[in-house]
């Protein structure tokens, strides 16, 4: 073969080898920003609905965020409505009665504190506590003991628990834990089982359409519970509940949920999870800039329950003890994802 074929040859090959080294380095950045963007989009969200329903009844909010929510990703997928199969309304439904419960006691949380609600940074750090809990739940289920990094979470977090009470021991009381610190962490645990159950989908499943599903029942749920409790809501007036409802609704939910479902099909579950654990940190920092303030015990909490998450969280995205079952990989703001090799959606 003559020399200059040879050389052209190599130059090719070489070419070649480094677009390959280089296109997946490059393809992970644009998932990557874009679930960092909505985990700030996540940790906005405390302050926002704090604000809103300030100003505007709780349940008729979740009805607005949500409806508006189901209606804007079935226009983005509207191959949701051709997948509405027994299996997808099943599942979807015994998923979204955790899900409503969990949003609906996430968002009483934030409620004046005239009303016993917590502030936004403490609700966005204990809402987090359900990505210790999950891989807790799997373990009992399977009847094994939680691996290492369940348990160093375990202990991170119950230091975090007892920084944010201001447990005092010597006083035998809890000196600033309220009724929405205790509404929050109830959220986390039915967020938890929301999760167990969306860890049954499987490839009669879509996901997009459980998706859809979860948010029409959390929107219809809301709805009947603002008839029920008599809430004269009518139509937000003020500019600031329409901007939360549409910020929370949209960027929040649907398309939250269309980025995250992208992301989880091109970046490893491992740094899908550690992104998503930033959500918290930026809600307490929102939360913290809209107080004004930075309580010490309230830091040094916050900074343990992260230890935690991410400790809980390295290890649920991995294979449990060397089979073949895979773990959930929680996300913490209520829709969460779970992407799965045989998953319909995975394979277009």
């Amino acid at each position: 073969m003559p020399k200059h074929t040879l050389q052209a040859r190599a130059r090719y090959v070489r070419l070649l080898a480094h677009k390959t080294k280089r296109h997946p380095r490059f393809s992970s950045v644009a998932p990557a920003l874009a679930l960092l963007l909505i985990a700030v989009v996540w940790g906005s969200t405390f302050v926002l609905m704090a604000d809103a329903i300030a100003q505007y009844p709780m349940y008729a909010f979740l009805a607005m965020r949500f409806g508006i929510a189901t209606i804007v990703l079935v226009l983005l997928r509207p191959d949701i409505l051709r997948k509405m199969t027994a299996e997808n309304v099943k599942l979807g439904l015994s998923a979204s009665i955790f899900l409503a419960l969990g949003y609906i006691l996430q968002t009483a949380s934030l409620l004046p504190a005239e009303m016993g609600g917590t502030t936004p940074a403490r609700s966005a750090f204990l809402t987090g506590v359900y990505v210790i809990l999950v891989p807790i739940a799997q373990s009992a289920m399977r009847k094994r003991l939680p691996n290492w990094g369940v348990r160093l979470g375990v202990i991170f977090a119950v230091g975090g628990l007892w920084a944010l009470s201001g447990l005092n021991l010597s006083d035998g009381g809890l000196v600033d834990w309220v009724l929405g610190d205790t509404l929050v962490l109830m959220a986390a645990f039915a967020y938890t089982a929301h999760m167990i159950i969306l860890g049954l989908t499987s490839r009669k499943h879509s996901t997009t359409t459980l998706a859809v599903i979860q948010l029409g029942v959390v929107a219809m749920v809301s709805a009947f519970g603002s008839i029920i409790t008599g809430e004269a809501a009518g139509l937000p007036q003020g500019q600031m509940v329409w901007f939360a409802i549409l910020v929370t609704g949209i960027l929040g939910s649907s398309l939250a949920f269309v980025v995250q479902t992208w992301a989880q099909k091109l970046l490893s579950p491992a740094r899908v999870a550690l992104i998503l654990v930033l959500e918290p940190v930026f809600g307490g920092i929102f939360g913290w800039s809209a107080a004004g303030t930075v309580p010490g015990r309230e830091l040094l909490g916050a900074v343990l329950l992260i230890g935690g998450m991410i400790s809980a969280e390295a290890i649920a995205t991995r294979r449990s003890n060397g089979d073949n079952e895979e773990d959930l990989v929680p996300a913490l703001e209520g829709m969460p994802v779970v992407v799965k090799a045989d998953d319909k959606d995975t394979q277009k």
